[in-house]
């Protein structure tokens, strides 16, 4: 089962197409949420102002199956600009990232193949440009056991070399947990396997 999927670490630099005197300017931003995206869209908006169009699309979620996505086309031919921009996105196989082309109108018509071969090599350049890093998709659990069983939890979790995020060490104890996916099931049978320790999943 795959348990890594791919993003950007931080915003590409500028990149800039041109064809017949028109200007396309691609972004790659990393995002979490839609209203992220919205606001990088109107900060290039402003920054933007005398351009003709800010298309673009965006995707969110860490596995396939629970994808979400976007294409804008902003005035352009229906599917000549959101959609050629989504390919490269799905292209390069990354996800939790907003790319923008915004387009100065040169005075000549690029015609729908023009537009689609256009946002489609801006939005490439902006991802060649990016810094893209491999993730692993984690599950976090929460391990819960009376003081005098520390001992035993550590020593699972120092065997398996397990990511402690958070925890809190009183009479009744708490410690957060981050497993990769692929392993959660083997790690959760460890810790519920364990007398007197308790585990559970924390919903995302």
């Amino acid at each position: 089962m795959k348990d890594t999927y791919q993003s950007i670490t931080k915003a590409s630099p500028e990149v800039l197409f041109k064809d017949r005197n028109s200007k396309f300017f691609g972004y790659a931003f990393p995002i979490k949420t839609e209203e992220e995206a919205n606001e990088y869209i109107e900060e290039l908006k402003s920054k933007h102002h005398k351009a003709r169009h800010w298309c673009y699309a965006w995707q969110l979620g860490k596995e396939e199956e629970n994808y979400r996505y976007r294409a804008n086309d902003d005035g352009e031919p229906s599917n000549s600009a959101g959609m050629p921009i989504y390919g490269q996105i799905q292209s390069f196989d990354v996800t939790n990232i907003l790319v923008v082309v915004v387009r100065y109108f040169g005075g000549v018509k690029l015609g729908v193949g023009g537009l689609i071969n256009a946002y489609k090599t801006a939005a490439q350049m902006a991802l060649e440009e990016s810094d893209i890093i491999k993730r692993t998709i984690d599950e976090v659990f929460v391990v819960k056991f009376d003081y005098p069983e520390m001992n035993k939890v550590m020593q699972v979790i120092k065997q398996n070399n397990l990511n402690v995020i958070d925890q809190k060490l009183e009479i009744d104890c708490k410690i957060y947990i981050s497993v990769r996916k692929n392993d959660a099931e083997q790690i959760y049978s460890k810790f519920d396997n364990t007398y007197k320790v308790e585990i559970t999943k924390l919903k995302d």
